[in-house]
C-alpha cells in the first residue's frame, strides 16, 4: 500500500512539474512589457523572466506578478526599447515546472519632448533609455502595505521610515540622493498619514535627487487622495489613475510651489470629490501647476473633469516660466485646457473633444503657442481674456476678469465650435482669439498685444 501511495505521489509531482503555462497575451509597451497566462492547477506561485536589452533570463520582482482570479499578469518595468521574450514558469514546493516562452514583443520609447527635459536634466528614477538609474531604490506600495512599507533613508529623523509619507518625509531633507522609484499596485485608498489629504513629494531641489511615482500595469489607482509636489526637482509621475480626491488643495495632482523639471505623463484623471463652490461639482483641479518651471504634461487622459489644468496664480513675473502640454486627451472636460497666467506655454498635438466651456485660455502675462491640436465640438477652442469671443456680443467675460495674454496658433484643426475669431488687421485687429500664423516659425511683431494692454 505504501509503495502504491508513493507511486501516486511521484506521478502527481511529475505531472505538476510537466504542467505548462498557457500564455494568453504578451505585449510590449512604453519601456515596459507585460504577459498574461492562465492558472496552472496545483502551482503555488510563478517565476517570470525576460530576455533582451542585454539580459538573458533575468528574473523580475515577485511584486510585479498579480493574481486576477481567472488569469495572472506580470509587468516588466524599466526596459530599454527593443525586442524581448518573456518566460513564465509554474512553481510547486519551490521547484520550477516546465516554462513557457512568449513570442517576441517590441518595447517602444517614451516621448520625452517638452521643457521638463531641458538643460540636460532627466526627471525621475529612469535613464533616457528607460532603464533604472544607477543605485536606484525600488519601493512597492499596495493597499495592504501602504502604512507598513519601510525604508532606511539617509538623514531621516528616525530609521527605518515606515509608511509612504514618512519615507517621502525622509527624502524631503535632501540628504538621500539615491534615485527613488515608487511603484503603486492596484487600488490604493488614503494611507493613514498624509499631509492635508495629499502625499507630498519634496527633495529640497537637490539636482542630484530624482523620484518617480508610477503605476504598475493598467489598474493602479490613487483613490480619494492626491499627490502634491513642492520644493522639488527631477520628479516624474506616470501611469497612475486619480479619482475622488478630497485633499485640502483639491487637486488630483498639483505642483504647488518652487518646482522644476517635472514630468507628468500617461495618467488618467477622473472626478475629484465635489466641493462647496458652484464650479466644483466635479471636484477642483485635475492637474494644476503654480510657481514652478520646466514642466511637461503629456499623454494624459482627462475624463469629463470640470477644471482640468490651472497654470499660474500669483507668480507676478513672466520670466523663466516654461511648460509644455502635448498629446493630452481632454475628453469632454469643461474648461482650463490649460488656463494660463504668466507662463510661456507650448500647447501642441492635444485632442479636445466635447469641451463645454473653452479649450485654451490665455490671461495675465501669458505667451502661448497653440500648435497642431484637434478641436472637436470644443465650444470656444481658444480664448484671450477680455477680448474677442470672450466679450463678443456684449458678454462680460467667460473665464477671467484679468488682462489677456498673447496666443499664436498654427496648424490647428477645428470642427463644431461655437466661435473662433482669428486676428485680422482690418476686421479683428483688437478683438481676436489668436493670431493664426502662416508658418510655424513666424515671429509676432511687438505691435501685436492683448487688447486690454492697449488701453
Amino acid at each position: 500500500m505504501k509503495k502504491l501511495l508513493s507511486f501516486f505521489i511521484l506521478a502527481f509531482g511529475s505531472f505538476l512539474l510537466n504542467a505548462q503555462v498557457t500564455i494568453t497575451q504578451a505585449t510590449g509597451w512604453l519601456e515596459t512589457a507585460y504577459v498574461k497566462w492562465n492558472p496552472v492547477s496545483g502551482a503555488d506561485s510563478y517565476r517570470v523572466y525576460y530576455t533582451g536589452g542585454g539580459f538573458t533570463n533575468k528574473i523580475i520582482d515577485n511584486q510585479l506578478i498579480r493574481n486576477y482570479g481567472s488569469y495572472f499578469r506580470a509587468d516588466i518595468l524599466g526596459l530599454s526599447p527593443g525586442n524581448y521574450t518573456i518566460k513564465v514558469a509554474p512553481v510547486t514546493n519551490n521547484v520550477e515546472g516546465t516554462a513557457t516562452v512568449s513570442g517576441s514583443v517590441t518595447v517602444l520609447p517614451h516621448d520625452r519632448n517638452g521643457f521638463a527635459h531641458s538643460n540636460g536634466r532627466i526627471p525621475g528614477a529612469y535613464n533616457l533609455d528607460g532603464t533604472l538609474k544607477a543605485n536606484a531604490v525600488v519601493l512597492y506600495i499596495t493597499q495592504n502595505n501602504k502604512n507598513t512599507v519601510s525604508l532606511n533613508v539617509t538623514g531621516a529623523t528616525t530609521n527605518p521610515c515606515v509608511g509612504l509619507q514618512t519615507i517621502l518625509d525622509g527624502f524631503k531633507k535632501g540628504y538621500d540622493t539615491r534615485p527613488l522609484a515608487i511603484r503603486f499596485i492596484g487600488n490604493i485608498t488614503d494611507p493613514s498619514y498624509l499631509l492635508n489629504g495629499d502625499a507630498v513629494v519634496e527633495n529640497k531641489n537637490i539636482a542630484a535627487s530624482s523620484i518617480t511615482l508610477e503605476g504598475v500595469g493598467s489598474d493602479a489607482l490613487i483613490n480619494g487622495w492626491g499627490i502634491r509636489i513642492k520644493n522639488a526637482t527631477n520628479i516624474e509621475v506616470r501611469n497612475l489613475g486619480f479619482m475622488l480626491t478630497d485633499a485640502a488643495e483639491g487637486d488630483n495632482l498639483s505642483l504647488q510651489q518652487d518646482n522644476s523639471y517635472i514630468w507628468a505623463h500617461n495618467c488618467d484623471l477622473f472626478y475629484g470629490k465635489p466641493g462647496g463652490d458652484a464650479d466644483q461639482a466635479k471636484g477642483d483641479g485635475a492637474l494644476d501647476a503654480k510657481k514652478s518651471t520646466y514642466i511637461t504634461f503629456s499623454y494624459n487622459h482627462f475624463w469629463d473633469n470640470g477644471k482640468s489644468c490651472l497654470l499660474g496664480l500669483s507668480e507676478g513675473t513672466t520670466s523663466g516660466l516654461y511648460i509644455t502640454y502635448h498629446h493630452n486627451w481632454f475628453d469632454h472636460s469643461d474648461s482650463r485646457h490649460p488656463r494660463i497666467r504668466y507662463y510661456s506655454a507650448h500647447v501642441y498635438n492635444n485632442y479636445y473633444d466635447g469641451n463645454s466651456k473653452y479649450g485654451v485660455g490665455s490671461t495675465l502675462g501669458s505667451s502661448v503657442f497653440v500648435e497642431g491640436n484637434y478641436f472637436r465640438n470644443a465650444k470656444y477652442p481658444i480664448l484671450i481674456s477680455k477680448q474677442g469671443t470672450d466679450v463678443a456680443n456684449g458678454a462680460t467675460g467667460t473665464f477671467s476678469g484679468e488682462n489677456g495674454g498673447v496666443v499664436k496658433a498654427f496648424n490647428n484643426f477645428m470642427t463644431g465650435q461655437t466661435a473662433f475669431i482669428p486676428y485680422n488687421s482690418s476686421t479683428a485687429a483688437s478683438h481676436f482669439d489668436a493670431y493664426v500664423a502662416s508658418s510655424r516659425n513666424e515671429v509676432l511683431g511687438t505691435v501685436l498685444k492683448a487688447r486690454s494692454e492697449e488701453r
